[in-house]
């Protein structure tokens, strides 16, 4: 009798995000100056990694007054020195956005990562893509949105 060692597949896995261990940051910028800076805590967020799907899947959730939005990934490179490029939608009232969520690896182990990521989003073309506003009063170019969260 012959004995065969079927290789093991890791089954899929969902790491979320305990509540008080991320943050989000939305600045706005005007040129080449911050005139305004909002830090809020996520709604949620999770990770998810299969054997099928050949890519991790990053799903981010912001609810506060001034961003209540998802960002939801669609591709993800790994990028040399723990990081990663995330090719992902910003859906705003409806709206996908395309977002570009560049992101380091701070810690990682078999059972958490640690990520900071930041997007550079065109204040313009969000604004009339999806209908998202700033207060009249702040002028703005660009905007940057900075997520940190810690997947357990």
């Amino acid at each position: 009798m012959t004995t065969v060692t079927l290789p093991t597949v890791p089954p899929p896995r969902r790491l979320t995000v305990a509540p008080g261990r991320s943050l989000a940051e939305l600045t706005a910028w005007y040129g080449p100056l911050p005139v305004r800076r909002r830090r809020t805590p996520l709604a949620g967020a999770s990770l998810e990694t299969s054997p099928d799907a050949p890519h991790r899947a990053f799903r981010f959730e912001f609810d506060h007054d001034e961003l209540r939005a998802v960002l939801t990934s669609e591709q993800v490179e790994d990028l040399p020195g723990d990081r990663l490029q995330l090719t992902a939608d910003l859906v705003l009232d409806g709206v996908a956005f395309p977002v570009l969520l560049r992101m380091r690896v701070l810690d990682r182990a078999e059972d958490r990562m640690l990520v900071v990521g930041t997007a550079r989003l065109p204040y313009r073309l969000l604004r009339r893509a999806t209908g998202f506003r700033l207060p009249w009063r702040l002028p703005a170019t660009r905007l940057r949105l900075l997520v940190a969260a810690e997947f357990s």
